[in-house]
Formats: structure tokens, sequence, C-alpha cells
């Protein structure tokens, strides 16, 4: 493990760059801002070296937030109708930033905080939160956790956990946005996708909001059981493509007894790279980049429309005031822990 200076915020914070490698040559760079994942450097068929993370080259950039390249979200991922949840009769009001809901907690949310590093060698990073009662307006005080390990594997594993002093949502997830030809490479609508997911969860209109049913992708555009082409069907007249400008939707994933099982697998047939998604969640929200689009990333790369995409894992959208999704409550004397594992390898 080795660290440096990745420069400093708008006010004045000192931001710190870690960098993981293991003995097949993967390496990845972690900073202490949003606890991100800047970038994931992997092999490719051909022996080249492709950093398949797309990132920015400064604090600025992560602070000035476009899609929360690679960052932790919390208190909780994805969207929250109206911006308000109840527990135990008391309503609570989060940020609305997103039409008239919450997304990704608002604009203090885990992704714009200095993480503290507690541990960190050749294989993990550990980062440490502390989220005081009334954070980005959820109950309770919460002591937060994500340790990142490069495995021999060629697996990048996030393991979260959570604790609190009065009952508060805890649903975590990174929003790392993947181009499995190099960040640097355009559109990844020629990558090829698989979800080991039979239902999913449709949405109300464009703001996102899932409807409650958990609906079937047969004979959908939405159905990736097999391997299937991004772009293949992404811009049909499908209702549900139609709302959000493509994919942009939670997947119920088939086997999710609460052990790690595969969720997803995604492969370039141009570099031959393959990410195997493993994760002990519920859920895997894809979002193919749809409004990626008019953004400098590292070394002035100009990333457009649907360069990269997301499996985020997570419980369902609006799980906190749907009661047909498993809830995202976290009670005192509870840990809350989730575990996603991305593992690269070349195709064969």
């Amino acid at each position: 493990m080795s660290k440096a200076s990745f420069g400093k915020t708008t006010d004045g914070r000192e931001v710190t760059k870690y960098t993981l490698k293991n003995a097949a040559g993967m390496e990845v760079d972690l900073i202490d801002l949003g606890a991100s994942i800047v970038a994931v450097r992997v092999a490719d068929k051909n022996g080249d070296v492709k950093d398949v993370v797309l990132g920015y080259d400064t604090p600025a950039d992560y602070q000035n937030v476009r899609g929360y390249l690679g960052a932790v979200i919390g208190r909780n991922g994805n969207r929250i109708d109206k911006a308000k949840f109840s527990i135990d009769g008391v309503e609570y009001q989060l940020e609305v930033n997103d039409n008239e809901n919450n997304l990704h907690s608002g604009k203090d949310g885990f992704h714009a905080m200095i993480w503290n590093v507690a541990e960190a060698d050749d294989s993990h990073v550990k980062m440490t939160l502390v989220s005081p009662d009334g954070h980005q307006g959820f109950p309770g005080n919460m002591d937060v956790s994500i340790t990142y390990t490069l495995t021999e594997d060629c697996g990048l594993e996030l393991s979260y956990r959570a604790t609190t002093d009065k009952t508060t949502v805890a649903n975590f997830t990174n929003h790392a946005y993947f181009n499995l030809d190099g960040h640097e490479s355009g559109s990844a609508e020629d990558q090829e996708l698989e979800l080991l997911a039979s239902y999913y969860t449709p949405v109300i209109d464009s703001q996102a909001i899932p409807t409650g049913e958990i609906a079937s992708v047969s004979d959908t555009p939405m159905d990736f059981r097999k391997m299937t082409r991004i772009g293949d069907r992404i811009n049909d007249d499908f209702e549900q493509l139609v709302f959000v400008g493509g994919y942009d939707h939670n997947y119920v994933l088939d086997k999710a007894d609460g052990t790690m099982q595969l969720a997803a697998r995604a492969r370039s047939v141009k570099s031959g790279i393959q990410m195997d998604v493993y994760t002990n969640c519920v859920g895997i929200q894809f979002y193919a980049g749809n409004f990626v689009g008019g953004q400098t990333g590292k070394g002035g790369v100009e990333y457009g429309k649907r360069q990269g995409f997301c499996l985020e894992t997570q419980y369902f959208p609006n799980s906190v005031n749907e009661k047909n999704f498993e809830q995202p409550f976290l009670k005192p004397g509870e840990v809350y822990e989730s575990t996603t594992k991305y593992v690269f390898s070349v195709a064969q």
C-alpha cells in the first residue's frame, strides 16, 4: 500500500489517496473524500492495463457532484419519495434534491465527507465515519465503516458496517461507474451484461420512484438473464425506458438469502475484461449512465452519455416507505453489515 496527497478541497481540507496492489498487478486507488474509488487498473486480453472506473483528478471535481462517481452513498442510497419517511409515528424530512424527492441522502451525504482512515496495509483500507443524530435529517448517532480489500483473485471487496443509538435508515452502496474498455474509451453500450434477476421494480414516471410492484422481466427489454449487449434495447419504445432515458432500475436478485451470491456479470468483447459482482444484498440498481455527459474526467477525458454503467447493490428504492419491500431500518443493538465484491478476469 502507498499513499499520497490528492490535493485539497475547496475549503482547504487535505485529501489523501491510497493505492492497493496485488501480486497479479491489479491496482486500486481510493481517496478519503467520500471513501471514493478513483481508479481500478486491470489487464486486458492483450496484457495492456486498463483503468475501468470513471473518476476525477481533483477533490474539487468530486465536490462538484455530477453523478457521485465512485463514492460511498449513505445513509440511504437511491430515492426516497417526497424526501420523507416515518419511524414509530415520527416523520423525518430530508433535503429535496431530485425533483420532489431525496436522492442519495442529499448534498451532505457520505459522499461529501472526509472519512477517517483507521487501518491501511498492503491488502486493505478501512475508513470510518461518525454520522451524528440529525445528519442529513436522519435520526440517531451512527458509527459507520467501510473496508476495501484487494484480494489475490483480483477482487475488490467492499464491506460496510454500522451501528446506531436510535432506530434509523441504513442502506449504503457505492456509485462506481465501470467501463471495461477503459474509462476514456467512450460509450459502454457495446459491453455486455447479465443480471441474475427475474424481477425488477417498475417506476411510476420520470421521477423514478417505484410503483411498489415487483414485476417479471420476461418478454421485456428489462430482461438481462442472458448476457446481452447493454445498448441492444436501451432506446426501445418501452415505457420504463422512456421514463428515465434508458436503464436506471432496481433489479430483485433471485438469490437474496443474506449470503454472498453472484448477482451480475459484465464483459467487453473488445478488451476481454470480465467483471463478476457478488453481494449479500437484496437488490442491484443498474444505471446505464444516461446522464453522465458534459463533464471532464481523469486526464482531461471528456465523458459522454453512457460512458460508464453502475451496478449498485442495495435495498430497493423508496423501501423506507414501501411496505411491499424489505425495509432498511437499523435498531439500537443491531449491526448493519453488507458486502459486495467486484472480481475481474479475462473472459475465456
